[in-house]
């Protein structure tokens, strides 16, 4: 797709029908049966995980791994895997594979998590329409991304676009919820999100993937392309991958009805939703050292390219299409666009024996970010001559590091340590008006902070059965430069440093080698981004350079089992999370506020999910979610927790008629969820929705396959933000070819 000005088609529509707590419940009932889906598996840890396989040491090259998962590039694992089943590690973490973002065709990390249970997906709305992720109602400001363990973290203001990132050429996705080591480093508040690519486990493999999605007209609409070679000796390794994922659009629902807003014609018409044009690509290339059966050394190359189109709200006014006066409590709309999104990650991973008991881990790595935010005089998207258009420009980068040792003490015990560092540094200039001559362009500014952590983690085997847990960190920052530049004026903020001390703690009992049972409380932090402590949104905000770090303490309980010769697999767990300190913005005298720790919440619910092999050809499972949320804020009473519904739900079957044909359907269940305006004074409530999916594979060979699919078979009109409704009835075609 070339990123290119299009012509606009107004549109408009009506809210879908809620899910019904009535149904929720029986969802919830029917999962407490027949629970963890292929989707995201919930995971358990081998009841002798803390003998020789609980070691980190890395399995001798040639032995081939279960997965070809990059192991160096894992965040901290309680346990091994089992083969088969649900596979898995302890203390509530699930597991998206490669094979489920396959075979459901999820291509995006937004959309590969939205059958995750205690996930949440969801969209910004606004200017920015970005996709967001919850988990447990934390959002990606509390939840840490990474890609191998490197940590992308825009260091302005961390407002990351979850639909930027592709799947097909990661391995796993890892979700840590709740509980995230400290041993990962600073900032894992509400848990942890990372995304690890592949690794060969052959002399020589190859994959070729093609996709191609249809709209409910049954024109194309989005195509997806991926590649990858790799080659496995004994003492290397080399691995290199390719993703593209180009959109023109994709198509509403026909059941979307336009409306007029005020007295102009609708914003959006009916068929392809305007201005939802993406275009997305990723190369990952790899090169690893093997030289023993325990030592491992790999040096790896991520880059990243996006651009895209941001829709409208669909009942708010246009420029261009709505005349004035506008109707009552309504105002323009922003005109965004965003040609260039761009991160690259260079890294370096190690993992040295030291003896038969002791291990050291090493990380380094060099990020950047660059960025181009350019908005218009109005829907056109032609001109930049008015005061209110812009091109604004980031160069940022980040450069650090982290060292993990650890150590069997005495045969009881396993101690971990942990030393992390990273500095983020913020470049960013602006082009004004870029219509008009002369140029008016404000300088260069620039805008650096270092973090620091350290943490330890210990591990006492009390039995053959039972881990106790504990952890500690302690986190701080310095701010070594914050610049501004605002009505001609070139200066500098005050330079706040701040710290955090964080604990945790967990026990994980195995009475059988089927069933595992946990409990944890994780005390945790988030130190505010530059934007929260030094922006003044256009104007409208004073800066707040000492703002201190949110904490929350998560406790959950939880636990895994297998019934049925397992054939049948359950888990669940209840989890609740005290917030305190956190950011909201406080008004200080109209029309100005300023961000303060002065907001509270508390966040609970439950979740179950499971797998039940019904008969060798037959499988049943899915997950339920149960989410409440309270925030508050003693300026706004109002306040409402937006994005995430308090009852999800996923179902489906997998059926092979044949040996060559497996037949998956599914259904997504939601509840209503809040939705807000950019400036989070006007609530709406969103209703919940129903989708049915369907996706039919068949294995040509063994090395070659074909699948068909339906997302939302029902062609169900449904917004995950109000006015911003989501693809209707969307069919693809997708092949794949193995080496």
């Amino acid at each position: 797709m070339k990123f290119r000005r299009l012509p606009f088609f107004p549109s408009a529509y009506p809210i879908q029908s809620r899910f019904t707590g009535s149904f929720a419940l029986a969802a919830a009932g029917f999962m407490i049966i027949l629970p963890c889906p292929a989707q995201a598996r919930e995971e358990t840890a081998d009841p002798k995980s803390h003998e020789k396989e609980e070691k980190p040491a890395i399995p001798p090259a040639t032995a081939g791994n279960a997965a070809d998962r990059f192991e160096l590039g894992q965040l901290t694992v309680y346990g091994k895997r089992h083969s088969g089943g649900m596979s898995g590690r302890a203390l509530s973490q699930s597991v998206v594979t490669s094979e489920d973002i396959r075979i459901q065709n999820r291509n995006t990390l937004d959309d590969a998590l939205r059958t995750t249970p205690g996930v949440q997906s969801s969209n910004s709305g606004g200017a920015r329409n970005e996709r967001m992720i919850y988990v447990r109602g934390f959002e990606r400001w509390q939840v840490p991304l990474s890609i191998d363990g490197v940590r992308i973290y825009l260091p302005a203001d961390n407002r990351l676009d979850y639909g930027r990132f592709l799947t097909p050429d990661l391995s796993e996705i890892q979700i840590h919820k709740g509980h995230a080591s400290v041993l990962d480093g600073p900032g894992g508040m509400g848990g942890a999100i990372n995304l690890v690519t592949r690794k060969p486990t052959r002399e020589f493999e190859g994959e070729l993937r093609s996709s191609t999605e249809f709209g409910n007209t049954g024109d194309p609409a989005t195509y997806t392309l991926f590649g990858s070679a790799g080659k496995r000796q004994e003492l290397f390794y080399l691995q290199a991958s390719a993703s593209l994922r180009d959109s023109d659009g994709y198509y509403l629902s026909r059941d979307y009805d336009p409306r007029n807003v005020g007295a102009g014609g609708p914003v959006q018409g009916k068929g392809k939703r305007d201005f939802s044009e993406v275009k997305d690509w990723r190369v990952n290339i790899k090169a690893g050292l093997t030289p023993n059966a325990t030592d491992e050394y790999a040096v790896s190359y991520t880059f990243q390219e996006g651009e895209k189109f941001a829709p409208y709200h669909v009942r708010q006014p246009v420029r261009g299409i709505t005349p004035g006066p506008l109707p009552a409590g309504t105002s323009y709309q922003q005109d965004w666009t965003w040609p260039q999104w761009n991160i690259s990650t260079t890294s370096f991973n190690s993992h040295t024996q030291i003896g038969g008991d002791s291990y050291v881990k090493s990380r380094i790595y060099y990020n950047t970010f660059e960025n181009l935010l350019s908005t218009f005089d109005d829907r056109r998207l032609a001109t930049q001559a008015t005061n209110r258009a812009f091109d604004s420009y980031y160069d940022d980068f980040a450069y650090g590091f982290s060292l993990e040792g650890g150590t069997e003490l005495i045969p009881m015990n396993t101690l971990k340590t942990a030393v992390h560092y990273r500095r983020d540094a913020h470049r960013r200039w602006q082009h004004n008006s870029p219509g008009l001559t002369p140029a008016n362009i404000s300088p260069f500014q620039r805008r650096t902070e270092d973090t620091w952590s350290v943490a330890v983690e210990d591990t006492f085997h009390a039995t053959d059965n039972l881990d106790l847990v504990a952890g500690a960190s302690y986190d701080w920052y310095e701010t070594q430069e914050a610049e501004f530049f605002n009505s001609g004026v070139f200066g500098e903020y005050p330079l706040f440093d701040n710290d955090a001390f964080n604990w945790q703690l967990a026990a994980i009992w195995r009475p059988t080698d089927i069933t595992e049972l946990y409990a944890g409380v994780s005390n945790r932090t988030r130190f505010p981004n530059l934007f929260e402590r030094y922006s003044t949104r256009m104007g409208d905000a004073v800066p707040n350079p000492d703002l201190k770090p949110e904490r929350a303490v998560n406790y959950q309980i939880g636990g895994t089992h297998e019934l049925l010769d397992g054939a049948m697999r359950i888990g669940g767990a209840v989890f609740y999370s005290d917030i305190k300190d956190a950011i909201q913005p406080i008004s200080i005298g109209a029309p100005l506020v300023q961000n303060q720790n002065v907001g509270r919440g508390e966040t609970h619910g439950f979740e179950v999910s499971g797998e039940w092999d019904v008969m060798p050809a037959l499988t049943l499972g899915g997950n339920y979610t149960y989410l409440h949320r309270s925030v508050d804020d003693p300026q706004r009473p109002n306040l409402k927790p937006v994005g995430t519904p308090e009852q999800l739900a996923y179902l489906y079957v997998r059926w092979r008629p044949l040996q060559k044909l497996t037949i998956t359907p599914s259904v997504e269940l939601s509840d209503s969820s809040w939705s807000t305006n950019r400036f989070e004074d006007t609530f709406t409530r969103v209703s919940g929705y129903s989708i049915i999916n369907l996706n039919v594979e068949y294995e040509i060979n063994s090395h070659t396959s074909v699948s068909v699919g339906i997302r939302n078979l029902s062609d169900k009109h449904y917004e995950l933000a109000d006015g911003y409704p989501e693809p209707g009835r969307t069919f693809h075609l997708a092949t794949r070819i193995t080496f």
